[in-house]
């Protein structure tokens, strides 16, 4: 342990906080979080936790998302502007137009979006649930936003709905082509492969597994197999490998990475810390509309 790591843990102590890493962090950001997942499970964990401030390693729809379901806690976000281009995809000015003009239609919105986004959506969901949200709700036209990809999938999946997609994507999982993974597969071609749903719709047809980060997780660890190929950003693999030492896992193709997730560094957490910057801040009715599509998520799924 160097240094400024013993100064974070005593800040962490002194302080009573907790810190949360999302799978994509740096693995310097993972070897000193005390809580690593995707963001609705880090955010629902940290809803239960004893300590009084939570640092969420992440971009900021994951630390907002964590405010609403704990909003007496102080949330605090390392890089102020660590964001999320698909979250900035869809607003909510363009969501509440939407439902003006057509007010038949049951609006499904990602978490990967912004609270004012959630707080105007009917209901919202994860890669992980996304396909039996959809099937579960009493709604036959759907409006899916913000990823096309994970919305074209879910589409596949419950044909019997008509469901609209909103045109937003994430430019780490687009990035992942099939024709990288295709030379992949034959230098490892007894390599699983998982891939993330918000990837394009050629990747997600040759995938072994559709899966979420926290379902790569589980899958890794009981699966028998002793390669994987992993077709999601690129500190995932940190991640599993150093829960399965004894497996291998590449990157499916070329290695793709998200800038934002990459910017928290151990300097930016310890003066999160040590200064309480930079603190996530959200109206009261914006915690309280977007609390409701939440909560009804984990009523759905």
């Amino acid at each position: 342990m160097n240094e400024l790591e013993k100064k974070i843990f005593e800040l962490k102590d002194t302080k009573k906080a907790i810190i949360l890493a999302h799978n994509y962090q740096l693995p310097e950001i993972q070897d000193i979080s005390d809580i690593l997942g995707d963001s609705l499970d880090l955010s629902r964990t940290a809803s239960k936790v004893k300590e009084d401030i939570i640092l969420f390693c992440g971009v900021r729809f994951m630390a907002e998302t964590a405010k609403i379901l704990s909003p007496e806690k102080k949330v605090l976000l390392p890089v102020e502007d660590a964001g999320c281009p698909m979250a900035d995809m869809v607003t909510a000015d363009a969501l509440i137009e939407f439902k003006q003009e057509n007010p038949d239609y049951y609006i499904v919105s990602y978490v990967n979006t912004t609270a004012e986004v959630k707080a105007v959506s009917d209901i919202c969901c994860t890669s992980a649930n996304a396909v039996k949200i959809v099937k579960n709700i009493p709604a036959k036209k759907i409006l899916f936003t913000p990823d096309k990809n994970l919305g074209e999938y879910v589409k596949s999946q419950v044909p019997e709905k008509e469901i609209k997609l909103w045109n937003g994507f994430c430019n780490v999982h687009v990035n992942i082509n099939k024709e990288s993974i295709e030379k992949a597969k034959k230098k490892h071609p007894d390599a699983v492969l998982l891939v993330h749903p918000e990837a394009p719709a050629d990747v997600r047809d040759i995938a072994d597994y559709l899966m979420s980060t926290n379902q790569m997780v589980r899958f890794a660890k009981e699966s028998d197999a002793e390669e994987f190929l992993i077709g999601t950003e690129t500190g995932m693999i940190y991640r599993l490998q150093q829960e399965n030492p004894d497996k291998k896992f590449y990157p499916a193709g070329n290695p793709v990475t998200c800038v934002n997730m990459k910017k928290t560094r151990l300097n930016d957490v310890y003066n999160a810390l040590k200064y309480e910057q930079y603190e996530i801040q959200l109206s009261s009715d914006i915690i309280k509309q977007a609390k409701k599509s939440l909560e009804l998520m984990l009523q759905y799924s």
